[in-house]
């Protein structure tokens, strides 16, 4: 529902029989705002609109100032607590998340194969109802993203996806948020992926042209993104006039980006294919070589942990490389992710430019 705002420049309400309470910026309070998420699950960014995930962005601009910057206490999750729940090892999905959530005033409870094992000695959907009544929302890291689902479906609290097969979608909030303090905008950049056609590349091919963002994607022979993802991201594409381009030249996909992407080869549960991987990759380490062809204002991305033979040392060390301001911002967006389904906070930050 769309609302006329009149703000006053001190407490006013909103004089159109909705009662809400406007506050003026000015003094501190926050600004109106549209978009509402408080409830929702957080699978895969397919299920959110450009603006929704701008809100997203904005909030993690919004806490990241308020908390590092200003140094305020901002307790919005005092008396809440979230479930952990982590097939799969991590170090920034872990660590963001559990010192996110506690900074904000929450309790956070960490669960590993040794804790919980989703579908073998419980079924799903009674983990899902017994989480629901103890906790207030859960962060999942697993294998199959078909368990994500039966958790959304049969849980009464917010499900949010910390990396599945199929997408990992707080990874590219924080890489977005990279890009725009980097850039002050995402609309008409031109992101190159050179690699493998994973979860990663999915969560970008349902985002970024909701932004305005151009895609071009270099990966070998067989190691294509999923064909129901590309024919949806080529949707998106039309839909906001940007491009999309799959090929299997690295310096093809390169060419003219401003934003070089690359990820991990080998994926967790992928070890038994690793010769064959590396074999079938080669020619696809980000040098600056590839760098040479790109924009004049490149920059690269990763979301850690790197391989060498992903990207050299030249390329990742570089004043051009963001990936250390990539990996702190994965805690202030899956910080503002828990806000927002939990809260009805809106941001005090002026929204910024996207």
């Amino acid at each position: 529902m769309l609302f006329n705002f009149r703000i006053l420049l001190n407490n006013a309400t909103l004089r159109n029989g909705h009662n809400i309470v406007v506050r003026n910026f000015r003094h501190g309070q926050p600004l109106p705002n549209e978009v509402q998420l408080k409830g929702r699950d957080l699978l895969t960014l397919k299920n959110f609109t450009g603006e929704e995930i701008k809100y997203m962005l904005w909030l993690s601009a919004d806490l990241k100032f308020r908390i590092k910057e200003k140094r305020e206490y901002l307790p919005l999750l005092q008396g809440k607590s979230l479930g952990m729940i982590f097939e799969k090892r991590s170090t920034r999905t872990r660590l963001s998340t559990e010192t996110g959530f506690a900074l904000l005033g929450g309790h956070p409870c960490f669960l590993t194969t040794q804790d919980i094992h989703l579908g073998v000695n419980e079924s799903l959907t009674d983990t899902a109802r017994v989480l629901s009544s103890m906790t207030d929302a859960v962060l999942a890291r697993v294998f199959r993203h078909s368990d994500l689902d039966i958790l959304a479906k049969e849980a009464s609290i917010p499900i949010i996806n910390g990396l599945s097969d199929r997408y990992h979608p707080i990874q590219i909030l924080a890489d977005y948020l990279t890009l725009q303090e980097h850039y002050g905008s995402l609309k008409g950049l031109t992101l190159s992926w050179i690699g493998d056609g994973n979860n990663i590349l999915h969560s970008i091919m349902m985002s970024a042209a909701k932004f305005g963002m151009h895609l071009q994607v270099a990966t070998p022979k067989g190691y294509e993104p999923d064909p129901g993802v590309t024919k949806l991201a080529e949707q998106y594409a039309k839909e906001n006039g940007t491009k999309l381009s799959l090929m299997n030249d690295p310096l093809e996909a390169a060419h003219g980006a401003n934003v070089l992407i690359t990820d991990t080869w080998i994926s967790m549960g992928q070890e038994e294919e690793k010769k064959m991987r590396l074999q079938a990759f080669q020619g696809y380490q980000i040098t600056m070589k590839t760098a040479k062809v790109a924009a004049s204002d490149w920059t690269f991305l990763h979301c850690l942990p790197r391989k060498a033979e992903e990207v050299d040392d030249e390329v990742f060390y570089s004043p051009r490389s963001l990936v250390f301001q990539e990996a702190e911002n994965r805690k202030w967006t899956i910080m503002a992710v828990m806000v927002s389904v939990l809260t009805g906070y809106s941001p005090e930050l002026q929204k910024p430019k996207f």
